[in-house]
């Protein structure tokens, strides 16, 4: 596990935490009803495969609402947020190449 401040709860299978690889993480991410982070420009791409809910995927092109059964790869150096701005908390996996670190994730106003 890995202790965050904003609700989400992050539980890391492989990456620099679990397993100390720094080529990939895959993570199974639980968020709760309103929760978001900010925005950020990681130098990873991210694969987000939805499990239970929707997620809403913030990008240059605009908002995209993932549901159960889909997913999305957002690549490096892409501006992202993500969030669950919906009544029932959401449940998906991330998996990141290479692999996440907050440094990497580059998010704005320099939060962690």
């Amino acid at each position: 596990m890995i202790p965050v401040p904003d609700g989400k709860l992050i539980e890391e299978h492989f990456g620099r935490v679990a397993t100390a690889s720094e080529s990939l993480s895959v993570a199974r991410m639980e968020a709760p009803p309103g929760w978001t982070e900010p925005g950020q420009r990681p130098s990873f791409g991210e694969y987000t495969l939805m499990v239970r809910g929707t997620l809403r995927v913030e990008l240059p092109d605009g908002p995209i609402d993932l549901r159960a059964g889909e997913s999305l790869y957002v690549p490096p150096d892409t501006r992202v947020r993500y969030g669950n701005p919906f009544s029932d908390s959401c449940s998906y996996w991330a998996v990141c190449v290479p692999a996440f670190s907050p440094e990497a994730a580059n998010r704005e106003g320099g939060a962690e």
